[in-house]
This record gives C-alpha cells, sequence and structure tokens, in this order.
C-alpha cells in the first residue's frame, strides 16, 4: 500500500533506466525517486497534520525532568518532551549523553552495540546545463575496481534529462575503501576518488563542482538481534528507538519499523 500510494502521487515511479551490473532479485520490483529520496520524506511531513519540523539539530543527551525527557541540543536551548523517539544510526544512540546512559539497561546495551555498519564516500559531481555524459548506461555496478563499487548520472536514472537542467553524477566506493580511509583527509580522498573515476569513465567532462561526502553509517550489515523494528528503552514516559538498525537498510525496512514503532507509541498513548 505505501509503494501503490507513492507510486499514485508520483512519488516514486518504475526503474526503467539501463543499470549495468544490478543483481535482480526473483520478484522484486525496483523504483526511483524523480525527485530525489528527500522527497519520500517531504511527502510523509506533509501527511503529518501541521507537525513541525526542524532541522539541523544535533541532539547531544536525554534525561529524565519532572516525568518528561529533556533533550539538549549544540548551539540551542533543551527541549522538554513527553515521548522521544530515536531513529538515528545505533552507534550514535549510545553516544547520547545523561540520563539515558543508566536508562540503557546492560542487556539492551549488548543487543546496540552488536549492530554493525559499512562506510562509504559518496562523490557528487556536478555540471553545466547543456554538458552532455556519453555513456550507454544510466548507473553502473563496478566489481574490478578497489576504489567505486557505483556510478550513476542521476538525471538519467530519474529520466529528468533537460536541456535546462545540468546533469550530474554520484560515485559511491567500496565497503572496503570506505573502512580503509574512514579518517583520512577528505581533500585526499576525493583526489583519490576522482583518479580512479577517471580510468573507470574515461570520457567524463570536467564538472563546475564537487562535493565529497563521507557516509560514516552507510548500510546494516547486523541489525540490532531479537527486536525487530524497535526497542523501548523506558515506558513512562516512553523513550523508544527504531530505524534501519533493527531491520535492513531498504525501504521496505525502514517501513517496517516505522510501522513498529507506531504500534508500540500508540500502545502508550
Amino acid at each position: 500500500s505505501f509503494y501503490e500510494e507513492l507510486l499514485s502521487h508520483g512519488i516514486l515511479k518504475p526503474l526503467t533506466a539501463p543499470i549495468e551490473g544490478m543483481v535482480v532479485k526473483e520478484g522484486s520490483c525496483n523504483y526511483m525517486a524523480p525527485q530525489g529520496i528527500s522527497s519520500v520524506v517531504k511527502y510523509y511531513l506533509n501527511q503529518s497534520a501541521g507537525a513541525d519540523v526542524f532541522y539541523e539539530q544535533h541532539v547531544t543527551s536525554i534525561s529524565l525532568r519532572d516525568g518528561k525527557w529533556e533533550v539538549s541540543r549544540k548551539m540551542a536551548p533543551p527541549e522538554q518532551f513527553d515521548i522521544v523517539i530515536l531513529t538515528m544510526p545505533v552507534p550514535q544512540i549510545l553516544q547520547l549523553q545523561g540520563d539515558i546512559v543508566n536508562i540503557i539497561n546492560e542487556s539492551q546495551k549488548q543487543q546496540l552495540e552488536s549492530a554493525s555498519y559499512s562506510s562509504r564516500y559518496a562523490l557528487g559531481l556536478f555540471y553545466e546545463a547543456g554538458t552532455w555524459i556519453d555513456v550507454p548506461w544510466a548507473a553502473q555496478y563496478i566489481t574490478d575496481n578497489p576504489c567505486i563499487r557505483f556510478i550513476s548520472i542521476d538525471n538519467k536514472k530519474r529520466n529528468i534529462e533537460s536541456p535546462e537542467i545540468g546533469p550530474s553524477v554520484v560515485v559511491q566506493t567500496t565497503v572496503t575503501f570506505g573502512s580503509k580511509y574512514l579518517d583520512s583527509d577528505p581533500e585526499e580522498v576525493q583526489q583519490f576518488i576522482l583518479s580512479h573515476l577517471e580510468r573507470v569513465v574515461p570520457c567524463l567532462p570536467k564538472p563546475a563542482s564537487i562535493k565529497c561526502q563521507k557516509w560514516r553509517y552507510s548500510q546494516v550489515t547486523k541489525a540490532v538481534p531479537n527486536c525487530p523494528g524497535q526497542m523501548v528503552l523506558h515506558a513512562q514516559p516512553l523513550l523508544i528507538c527504531g530505524g534501519d538498525g533493527f531491520t535492513h537498510s531498504n525501504f521496505d525496512g525502514c517501513i517496517d519499523s516505522a510501522m513498529s514503532l507506531a504500534e508500540a507509541v500508540k500502545s502508550h498513548l
């Protein structure tokens, strides 16, 4: 039903662009978001009946204050809440300070600590409108390069090629490369990726701008065991955590956790 709804509103469309080297599982369907994956999030936020959304809020600690959760943030005063739901990567839950440190019991801590993630770098190359990228594919999985795992001509993959919009290329590194260079100088990493990219796709034109993004928690390699979808850390007031760290890193996994979280929150209201 989630896919049907998103397809009917044009948020998702079937993936029809040529993807070289993609392993297609029998019975599975692949989709793409023409306006980017953030459009899926924005769609659901718009369905939320007037929820206030604040971005760039770096939570540092969570403590109990008079039957409520006091949430402290970098560069902002603390705020109090009746219910707190945490969906950041599991290692970041364990980095939070305050009463939450003692609220998470030893058994839960061991479960949370057993979750693991792969790490990667992502490189974005952005071009002026009218630039032509002469390759026969929209995206390609690379199997024989120590640095690069995936390349996507993003506007081609989304079927939105236009003379008014400059194309962009997204490059993702291998997990091995990401782990090896995770704490290296970003400028050096960027140059290293670009040198490999030149060998893999020598016909790429010079981009107008480049952005290199470190993705420390890329995909879940091992989910938190024995608690599918969510984990209640404290019942009254409710402190609960979920996300793909409790399922798996694709849209289905996110939906499974969201449904599990929603049911748990409803039962506490």
